[in-house]
């Protein structure tokens, strides 16, 4: 099928405005883990850190399944991808009500609810990059927004919703909420064919299939042998003429023909079949080491062995405010009275401004987009720092809008993997960065409850965090100094001991 150009425009826009409501209805949840995750702690009676792998599952296990994903949208489409998604979504967030422990959630909510989300987060991609060319970033800026905004409203709205109902009603609630997305995906048409007329094939195109190969029943021996016995006979009577000695003397030279016949056509078949067979695995073969080439050809860049570090860092040592603020505020003895939002709202509100500003900024010429990475990750170390040392919530509130800001950079970072590697190696590269932020998110949260439940204290936790964001900030830095270009300038000149000729002039 011969698809149109991106139309860049019309039903397109149509495709933004549903895909922003999916990315705001499937992660509004999940990434508002942390309101769910006091009640959680209090109805279940479990340490912080078994606890916090519910929130940590629901967020990281779609990056980790981002090919498997990938490959469900390409087969069956972004449409059908968002309603069985969104029958996931809801089904998991319901199920999670009727939970009897932490285990069950660990499947309801961890698993089912983040793949449903994995899901939608690819389709709603995919989609949008087929109708947009010339205006795909501005596309791709306002769809990824409705997660932010969707953190900053579902934060206040799941607190306000276990105060009237409880926690169990409060999923129930947010799940029937989440069977919108059935609605949004209804509206993700395909980009239709063009309308101009495919090639006209020509006249052996033409022919049917069935035309191409005869398809006829095996015969057995026996039915050959009547056959021609039938035939023989009938010539027989035509001419008058027995001869019951030529009959078998036919008769057996036939046999003897149609043995060897089928014993060579059974041969070739299974030679036939032994070096497709042996083709085809030749060819998986060849793809895989191909893959793995590349990947080794990666990892030889040293920026883009560092920037793998740094997003497996800054996941385990920047994701967990997200989710644990609201504890590490109750924790902190904060007054409930002085609460004016919830300081995960703040983070996604906050979240949603960094990416359009720093989005914005990585436009301008005069950026180096890896330096602007590179600060944001330093600067986010030095926050996770100062979080021990607050102890009010406009402190907290004040650190969870900087956190927030900065966690913005997700925005940029598809620039600066692109500056890394080339356009060329892009989806490569980034499915495989996807995969360890994915590992990075599920790890971060229970880490930091480990250490409380080993310190009874979020100091201890924290300043690990801070240190595995400056960690893999400093080693990115290091990695993107210009002074390694200029070294290579350097050994690529001429060796001492060449020298050069010039014609000396009259």
């Amino acid at each position: 099928m011969v698809f149109r150009k991106p139309p860049d425009g019309g039903w397109g826009w149509v495709i933004v405005v549903v895909s922003f409501f999916t990315q705001f209805l499937c992660y509004g949840s999940p990434l508002a883990v942390g309101v769910l995750y006091l009640e959680w702690l209090d109805a279940f009676g479990e340490g912080k850190g078994k606890t916090a792998w519910v929130g940590s599952l629901a967020n990281g296990i779609g990056l980790l399944a981002s090919p498997v994903c990938s490959i469900c949208v390409s087969s069956f489409g972004a449409r059908p991808v968002t309603i069985f998604s969104g029958f996931m979504v809801a089904g998991g967030l319901m199920m999670s009500s009727f939970a009897p422990n932490i285990y069950f959630l660990y499947i309801s909510y961890g698993i089912v609810v983040g793949l449903g989300c994995g899901l939608l987060y690819t389709a709603t991609v995919t989609i949008t990059c087929h109708y947009f060319d010339k205006r795909r970033g501005l596309a791709l800026g306002l769809i990824s927004t409705g997660s932010s905004v969707g953190l900053f409203i579902y934060a206040a709205l799941q607190k306000e919703l276990i105060d009237l109902y409880g926690l169990d009603g409060c999923l129930l609630i947010v799940g029937a909420l989440s069977l919108n997305i059935l609605a949004c995906g209804s509206l993700m048409r395909p980009l239709e064919s063009s309308d101009s007329p495919p090639p006209e094939k020509t006249g052996v195109d033409k022919v049917p299939d069935q035309y191409f190969v005869y398809h006829e029943k095996e015969k057995t021996v026996e039915e050959n042998i009547s056959i021609l016995e039938k035939g023989y006979i009938d010539e027989k009577c035509a001419n008058n003429m027995p001869d019951y000695k030529q009959d078998s003397i036919l008769n057996k030279n036939v046999l003897s023909s149609i043995n060897v016949n089928e014993k060579d056509t059974y041969k070739k078949k299974v030679v036939e079949q032994t070096n497709f067979c042996k083709q085809l695995a030749k060819r998986k073969w060849q793809l895989y080491l191909n893959y793995w080439e590349e990947t080794v050809v990666l990892f030889k860049n040293k920026v883009f062995s560092a920037l793998f570090v740094a997003i497996l860092l800054f996941d385990i040592g920047g994701f967990p405010p997200s989710l644990l603020m609201e504890d590490v505020a109750r924790s902190a003895n904060v007054n409930e009275d002085d609460y004016r939002m919830p300081l995960i709202s703040i983070i996604g509100i906050m979240t949603a401004v960094g990416k359009l500003t720093l989005g914005i900024l990585a436009d301008f010429k005069w950026v180096n987009t890896l330096y602007l990475y590179v600060t944001t990750l330093l600067m986010t170390g030095v926050a996770l720092f100062a979080i021990p040392f607050a102890k009010s919530y406009l402190t907290l509130a004040m650190l969870s809008g900087v956190l927030g800001f900065l966690t913005g950079n997700w925005s940029i970072f598809p620039y600066v993997t692109t500056k890394t590697v080339g356009i060329e190696k892009l989806t490569h590269a980034y499915g495989i960065l996807m995969f360890f932020a994915g590992l990075g998110n599920s790890l971060g949260p229970p880490i930091v409850g480990w250490f409380y439940d080993w310190t009874q204290e979020y100091d201890t936790a924290f300043y690990f965090s801070g240190f595995c964001v400056l960690l893999g900030g400093f080693l990115l830095l290091l990695a993107a100094l210009p002074c390694w270009n200029a070294c290579a300038k350097q050994s690529s000149k001429l060796p001492p001991n060449t020298y050069s000729y010039k014609v000396a002039s009259s």
